[in-house]
């Protein structure tokens, strides 16, 4: 096994007990961006000076005895999260010329743990998007197929984990956008709760929606690279105080998780999964009941408008949040003498298609006459599709559902059709809608098929217990 295919964990464990050096690691990692990133496409920009620099600032603080939790690891960071000096374009082309002048929060603690950040990862634009289709820039593509799409839109962070062309990475998720494309990729993705990773020197797309977190190889590499970037931040108004994890996470009870009962939503698995996907659901539940796990099923009936909700919800935030975006503060700036032919000329040129059809409508539920009735009502209906993780929780300690409807689909199979796109994330909105944490992890025993993945859903702040369960499967 080349270093650069160790997961999280052996990599720390064999920095730290000097079996290779971080230069070394680092080495191995840019050998395989060399070799693959040409096809696969997962990064819009790395500093390789940079990169290299930083593995022998770690070898010397190893040397000196000095050497942080995650030193020598090599992390790849989606391109909508801020990092100095880099470029941060949210994979459009309006910020194509934009280089951060701050640290996100998440930055700046992967740097005080002495990771060694990779680069910058493909997206779609400003987070719009279940393919990565929609990046500004160029395609990214499945390592496991090469003629079908990643999932998105951290799409490029995925296929970078899934390629071993960074240890791990981080995505955000507003409604799946880390999940869907770790199922896609065969890899773990964590969107923790809300408010228990700080946004801030994150580029928003929808505020109430928007959660970074970890996509990694293994549950475990998860759990490590999730508390290394929870906790609370006085930087962020939506960061949460309840958000203080200890070593539950990476070292689990385990009789704690045998005892989890886990509910089965029937919703979820009334129709709308290709048979491929349904089949390997069954058999992972069929394994938890097996190992002796309570299984329960439970409704939600509120989840068959969580799709709706969103898709009002979401452009109406994104509309507000990208009205900054107008060529006059940062990024790209057409020459155009008119203000008003400016401000036209650089959103109509800067922005795609996809992001434009959000904001109009997004400006539409919240214009005059219609907040009430779009933007109002969806409110009210988000408030009842939490109430009914509430009562489900009140039963069952975890929620087991599909994380996506179907396995990875070709390009351009599902791009001309907005509706069919944004059905690729019908399972994994709810989650976001209802602020609780949820992980996607690859069904095992699929060795030369398309990757499935399952998804656990936990309590708020009770991550450990989903991470525990995935940790039992992982390992079983």
């Amino acid at each position: 096994m080349k270093l650069n295919e160790l997961t999280l964990k052996a990599t720390i464990d064999g920095i730290q007990g000097g079996d290779f050096t971080a230069s070394e690691m680092a080495k191995a990692t840019l050998e395989e961006i060399e070799a693959k990133d040409g096809e696969i496409g997962a990064y819009l920009s790395f500093n390789k000076d940079a990169f290299i620099a930083g593995a022998q600032v770690a070898d010397a603080n190893k040397a000196s005895g000095r050497l942080g939790k995650l030193g020598g690891v090599p992390i790849a960071l989606k391109d909508v999260i801020l990092r100095k000096g880099f470029p941060a374009t949210a994979g459009s082309q309006i910020l194509k010329e934009y280089k951060a002048s701050y640290d996100a929060t998440v930055s700046k603690k992967l740097d005080e743990q002495d990771a060694l950040i990779v680069g910058k990862t493909n997206m779609d634009e400003f987070s719009m998007g279940s393919s990565t289709e929609n990046s500004g820039f160029k395609l990214t593509r499945n390592p496991h197929d090469l003629e079908r799409v990643p999932g998105g839109s951290s799409g490029g962070s995925a296929a970078a984990v899934a390629a071993h062309m960074a240890v791990a990475a981080l995505g955000s998720d507003t409604g799946g956008s880390i999940r869907q494309p770790a199922a896609f990729c065969g890899i773990v993705g964590l969107k923790p709760t809300y408010g228990a990773v700080s946004r801030y020197g994150l580029i928003a797309m929808a505020s109430s929606l928007d959660q970074i977190g970890p996509m990694t190889k293994t549950v475990e590499d998860a759990a490590i690279l999730f508390g290394a970037i929870a906790g609370p931040d006085s930087k962020d108004a939506t960061s949460n105080q309840r958000a203080i994890y200890g070593s539950e996470l990476v070292n689990p009870n385990w009789e704690e998780v045998k005892s989890l009962t886990i509910g089965i939503p029937k919703e979820y698995f009334e129709g709308g999964m290709d048979g491929e996907v349904e089949k390997s659901l069954e058999e992972t539940v069929e394994f938890f009941k097996k190992q002796g796990f309570k299984v329960k099923e439970v409704s939600l009936p509120n989840t068959k408008y969580a799709l709706s909700v969103y898709y009002i919800l979401m452009p109406a935030e994104a509309s507000t949040n990208l009205a900054r975006f107008d060529g006059m503060r940062y990024g790209t700036r057409a020459e155009i003498k008119d203000l008003e032919e400016l401000y036209l000329e650089n959103r109509g040129r800067g922005f795609g298609p996809e992001v434009k059809r959000r904001i109009t409508l997004g400006t539409f539920v919240l214009s005059a006459g219609y907040y009430e009735a779009y933007y109002g009502k969806a409110q009210r209906v988000r408030s009842l599709v939490k109430e009914d993780f509430d009562k489900a929780f009140d039963e069952v300690d975890v929620l087991l559902a599909p994380t996506t409807p179907t396995v990875a689909f070709k390009f351009g199979e599902k791009s001309q059709s907005p509706l069919q796109m944004y059905l690729s994330d019908i399972f994994t909105i709810p989650a976001n809608l209802a602020g609780i944490p949820a992980i996607n992890i690859p069904v095992k025993g699929r060795e030369g098929k398309l990757p499935v993945g399952f998804q656990l859903m936990g309590k708020p702040f009770r991550e450990a217990d989903i991470l525990g369960l995935g940790r039992y499967y992982e390992q079983s």
